[in-house]
């Protein structure tokens, strides 16, 4: 199995990575980056990508490849929505469309958050839930993954000290909240390892909460999910 992840510098990418480099049945990882991932691994092989609206430059370094995790994203704080839409909608559907001209089978798992709704008058969760709606149209294989609290576990870390701080901070008593609060709190190990779960078997639903993403170690049967009836291909 061959996969591409989109965001491999960041802390979600980063555990999509490490998962990939530690799975027996990952033969290659290509890292889709604007800048060097500082990896060196015999698995791993970079491109790098200026705008990621379009891939065009780049189209025949993608073919070969079987899943693709999408875990490209930044923060909505500060932003005004046409700003924000750009990288949390525009760039993954410009992925996604590329990708299934080349291989319409392949998985691709949105990593998207907890709280995500295209109806909702949160910025951030309306423009998440259209591209969650157009990545499930666009593959038959396409995941939207909703992550709640996500706490990072070694080599993952952020990018933003304040976050740092915070996850340094909680450290200790996650473990706790993992077990008592399944639906609300993953760490990004366990994420890595959900990501090549969908690839590997798949997953019931298009749409994944935190707490089916928490039991993801388990094997699934693979099976094609029905879509969501509130998905309609004008909604991407």
């Amino acid at each position: 199995m061959n996969v591409i992840i989109f965001g491999a510098t960041g802390m979600v990418g980063q555990s999509a990575l490490h998962a990939s480099l530690l799975d027996p049945d990952v033969g290659q990882v290509l890292a889709v980056v604007r800048t060097p991932t500082g990896v060196k691994h015999p698995k791993v092989r970079e491109v790098l990508l200026d705008d990621f609206a379009d891939l065009t430059p780049i189209e025949d370094e993608l073919v070969g490849y079987d899943a693709c995790f999408y875990c490209l994203g930044v923060s909505s704080v500060g932003l005004e929505e046409a700003a924000y839409t750009r990288v949390s909608y525009e760039y993954p559907v410009a992925a996604a469309h590329t990708l299934v001209k080349i291989n319409p089978d392949m998985t691709f798992v949105y990593v998207s958050g907890g709280g995500t709704d295209p109806s909702s008058r949160q910025m951030w969760a309306r423009v998440k839930g259209r591209t969650e709606n157009a990545v499930i149209e666009t593959f038959r294989n396409g995941y939207a993954f909703r992550p709640g609290m996500v706490q990072p576990t070694f080599p993952a870390t952020s990018k933003t000290n304040l976050f740092r701080t915070v996850y340094a901070l909680t450290a200790p008593v996650f473990p706790l909240l993992e077990r008592i609060a399944p639906q609300y709190a993953i760490t990004t190990d366990r994420l890595g390892r959900a990501m090549l779960h969908a690839a590997r078997t798949g997953f019931p639903q298009h749409i994944v909460e935190n707490r089916d993403l928490c039991r993801s170690r388990s094997r699934m049967p693979r099976s094609r999910p029905p879509r969501p009836q509130h998905l309609r291909a004008t909604d991407a």
